[in-house]
């Protein structure tokens, strides 16, 4: 609501061997191999669990080495106090949505957004959230291959609201991506984890699904061949893909998954093929917990950001001062900063078409709040309205040149 608003390669293919009998003794294993061709697959002799079709890759169970393990994910939330009882006189419940200067964003922009379309790759959405259920998204879930994406842990539910909730239905919060369409699709499980082959076939699912930008707040210390084929999928199809850079700050700093895979790690801010996304406060600062490091792009609004909350979820509901249906609350972490940063890509976009996915992700980082790169915040604070104005003084001969800085 408008008025309200005020204040985480292609692999050369291995030759499947036929794989001897396996002993009383020996030990099954997961493990991800890519593979030429189905038949190839098929007389291998392993046992083959799913395949990603897209990537040429498989998930098989042996008792020999023939691929990686899958490699793990988790969603990317602080558990440290998030609620605030107060605010500071005069800012509003979501203070996120000024700082970004999103209320300087042409009402006619907010609407030409609706051509674009954003996947939140997330634990799934509670349909019943007024910012999420009025956009009438698409689901669908890799874990059960079912368009049910019912929402138990509630990460999907408030990344899914700051990317895209409904910036007209008159309750509750804005989203940034304001008339942007919604692809919500599940691949975190109730424990707050995701595999590197579940990432790999919901980004699959995401781009042959017609989204445009990907978010992805899920970070880990390790990256896989799955994973690398995806991102490599989704850039050969022109789609920007946003991912949180990490709360880690205070454990050691270490470059994070797949965000080093879109702004790689010495790199800058320069060049990438996506954007890596930090947190900051209400003060432009950055959060405590925010990661840090080459591979950052730009930064958003990650400290107690205000949010539609899940129904089904635990999370602490904020007392609200309005009536509005839904629970709505504050959260922590770079998770939340990234949808903001996919949501502005969206009216990038929609100021300008005809630019590429490269392009957009140069828009964002030039027009953000800054005095140039720092490992700290990136190129800056995410300015959404400054973006628009860069992105429509683009010409047409270098709208889809993809720039290198």
């Amino acid at each position: 609501m408008r008025a309200i608003a005020r204040i985480a390669c292609a692999a050369a293919s291995v030759a499947l061997l036929a794989a001897p009998s396996a002993s009383a003794s020996q030990t099954q294993t997961r493990q991800v191999v890519p593979y030429r061709s189905l038949r190839q697959l098929e007389r291998s002799g392993l046992r083959v669990l799913r395949t990603v079709p897209a990537l040429h890759t498989a998930v098989v169970e042996t008792t020999r080495p023939v691929g990686q393990r899958p490699v793990l994910r988790r969603a990317l939330t602080v558990d440290e106090p998030a609620l605030a009882p107060t605010f500071l006189p005069g800012v509003a419940w979501e203070w996120q949505w000024d700082a970004a200067h999103m209320d300087a964003v042409p009402d006619s922009v907010l609407h030409a957004a609706a051509r674009v379309k954003i996947a939140v790759i997330d634990s799934g959405a509670d349909l019943r959230a007024p910012d999420v259920g009025d956009k009438t998204p698409e689901t669908w879930s890799v874990l059960s291959h079912r368009h049910r994406v019912r929402d138990v842990l509630g990460h999907g539910t408030f990344v899914s609201s700051l990317a895209a909730g409904s910036v007209e239905n008159g309750v509750g919060i804005s989203g940034f991506g304001g008339d942007a369409k919604l692809l919500v699709v599940q691949a975190i499980d109730a424990d707050g984890y995701v595999t590197d082959v579940d990432e790999a076939a919901a980004i699959v699912y995401a781009v042959k699904h017609g989204a445009k930008i990907v978010n992805l707040s899920i970070g880990g210390t390790e990256t896989s061949a799955i994973e690398k084929r995806a991102i490599s999928f989704a850039v050969k199809h022109d789609v920007l893909v946003v991912a949180a850079a990490g709360n880690e700050h205070g454990y050691g700093n270490p470059v994070e998954y797949p965000a080093a895979l879109l702004q790689p790690a010495g790199s800058r801010g320069r060049g990438g093929v996506g954007l890596a996304v930090g947190a900051t406060t209400m003060d432009g600062t950055r959060a405590s917990f925010s990661n840090t490091g080459s591979y950052l792009s730009l930064a958003a609004p990650g400290y107690n950001v205000f949010a539609a909350e899940s129904a089904d979820s635990d999370w602490p509901r904020a007392d609200l001062p309005w009536s509005s249906p839904g629970y709505y609350g504050w959260a922590s972490g770079t998770s939340f900063a990234a949808p903001e940063v996919a949501g502005a890509a969206a009216l990038v976009w929609a100021a300008n078409p005809s630019l590429s996915a490269s392009t957009v992700a140069w828009v964002l980082k030039h027009s953000a709040i800054g005095t140039g790169w720092s490992p700290q915040l990136g190129w800056g604070t995410l300015d959404a309205a400054a973006a628009v104005k860069l992105a429509r003084s683009l010409p047409t001969q270098v709208a889809r040149t993809r720039f290198d800085h």
